[in-house]
Formats: C-alpha cells, structure tokens, sequence
C-alpha cells in the first residue's frame, strides 16, 4: 500500500487553511486550489496516519456529483485536470493529480446544510431521549435507521479543528444565513432528493449527508467544498437495510467503530488507526465509488 498523503506542501504558493482532510491554498483573487489530503477524521477529530487514496477518491466522487447535479444549483468547480490549470499549479502535478480541484472564490456560509433521510448518529439519539431531530417533531415508533417521513433538513454550525459540529433548528439557521436561508435549505433539500433516488438505483441508500455552500459577488448561493463522498455522508447497502439495528455501511463507519471499540477520548489527539481498519475503509471508499459511478477511482 502506498504512503498516505497527510500534508500537501506546494513551494510558491500561499496556503491558506488545513482543515480536518482538505489544504486550500490561494491561486489568485478569484480562484482556490482545494486539495483533498488521505487524512480521515471523525467524531471531529483527525486520525494520526490516513487512508491512502483516499483523497483522490474523495475528489473524483465529488467531481462526480457536481456534474450530475449541475442543473440544481451552481457548484464551484473549475476544473480537476491540472493540465487545465495555471502554469505554476501544474508544476506540482505529481502531489495533485486525481486529488485536486480548482475552484471559484466564495464566501462560505457558517451554516452546514445536513439532510436526512434515514434515523441515525446524533439524530437517533436524539430521537431515542425526545422524539426530536434537531428538535423536529417526529413520529412515534421510529427505530435505528428507519426511513424518515420525508427528509430533514438539520443544519448544524461549524466548529473550529477539534471541536464539534452542533446541531441547530432551521429557524436558528435562518437567523445565521438570513437572506440566503431559504435558498440554502431549498438547494440541500433538492440536492439530497435527487442523489438518493440515483444512488438507490445503483444499490446504495444515502443516509444523510451534509452540504456546504457560499456566495459569490453577485450574492448567488454556490455548492462548495466536497459533495456526497464516504467522508460527508452515511452510505449504506440498499439490499441489506433494515430497520431497527446500525447498518453496514461504505464510509467511515470501520474507523468509528474501532475508535469506539477501544474507548476513543473525542476530546483527545487523534490516534493511529490498525492497517486492518485503514485497508477495509479504502476498500468501502472504492466500492461505493463503483457502484455510484461504473467505474474505478484513478490511484
């Protein structure tokens, strides 16, 4: 297995955040290089060593999607093939290739537009102690995983690199985004809708997800960041799904459970992860990008 790539290190140009998997560094006034590194994190914090490939999974899955789902709503996504980009970007192609995005400049919004379809994670214990997702009214006699009503749209804030997420009402969401609250909503919604139905087709239920979006100068609400990969998503096999129980899953799912398995401080450093629970993730990240595209990740 090849070394994973924790750090991407480009002489001549300025990086301008890492944050849990991605390096962004500045192109010019109008344009970002988002960089998708192999490091994995969860329960919001990063591992010690990585998932090898993974990044370029993440990237060419993401890529994926923004094609698929252009009609919904404008994404940022310039280009993923460094020979389309900038002379000194290409000069770095050997770290870049298959795991980065060139990408148009926005103002992110504070808000994470997480859509649910199915009760799991932070939702079911929700549910299980107030019969509430983000406190949603939802219907008696919900189990683990069960298909929701319709789906939620659960936003959370974003927390700085080592802290976690917190789960909000959408009218707490609104008062955060104000103007552009009803279009992010409406995009996250649609954006979830559309995906479920081509994933359930190929075999796997999307779960839940979570999107990002900014605007641009002209104040136009924009997909950013990563869409519907194993890292912002729950995956599941649709020929297996019942409800009542956890579910196999094709994200990062081994890496929850080991950290779990062993008792994981989620307010402590990041731990190295076994070879057994690093090569079973890759594996899960590359089924599901078989499946959802027809085709094997470039590595």
């Amino acid at each position: 297995m090849a070394d994973a790539l924790l750090t991407c290190d480009l002489p001549g140009l300025k990086l301008l955040a890492r944050g849990k998997v991605r390096d962004v560094f500045e192109v010019d006034a109008e344009h970002l290089l988002f960089v998708a590194t192999d490091r994995i994190s969860a329960f919001d914090v990063v591992m010690a060593n990585g998932i090898p490939g993974k990044g370029k999974v993440l990237t060419q899955l993401s890529c994926f999607w923004f094609d698929l789902l252009k009609d919904v709503c404008p994404h940022h996504l310039v280009t993923a093939d460094v020979a389309q980009m900038p002379v000194a970007l290409r000069a770095h192609q050997a770290q870049l290739d298959g795991r980065s995005m060139l990408v148009r400049r926005l103002k992110i919004l504070p808000v994470e537009a997480i859509v649910r379809g199915y009760l799991a994670g932070s939702g079911w214990k929700e549910y299980q102690a107030s019969r509430t997702v983000c406190r949603l009214p939802l219907p008696q006699g919900l189990r683990e995983s069960s298909l929701l009503p319709e789906p939620l749209y659960t936003p959370s804030t974003k927390a700085e690199q080592g802290k976690h997420d917190e789960n909000i009402h959408p009218e707490q969401a609104a008062k955060i985004l104000g103007a552009t609250a009803g279009t992010v909503r409406s995009h996250a919604l649609t954006l979830y809708t559309k995906a479920r139905d081509y994933a359930k087709n190929k075999g796997i239920i999307i779960a839940d997800t979570k999107f990002e979006f900014g605007v641009d100068a002209k104040g136009t609400v924009v997909l950013a960041d990563e869409v519907l990969t194993p890292d912002s998503s729950r995956f599941w096999p649709a020929a297996t799904w019942k409800p009542g129980c956890a579910q196999d899953s094709f994200d990062k799912q081994f890496v929850r459970d080991y950290l779990e398995s062993v008792k994981f401080n989620k307010d402590g450093k990041g731990i190295a992860l076994p070879a057994e629970v690093v090569e079973r993730t890759l594996a899960k990240y590359v089924e599901a990008f078989r499946l959802l595209t027809g085709r094997a990740p470039v590595l």
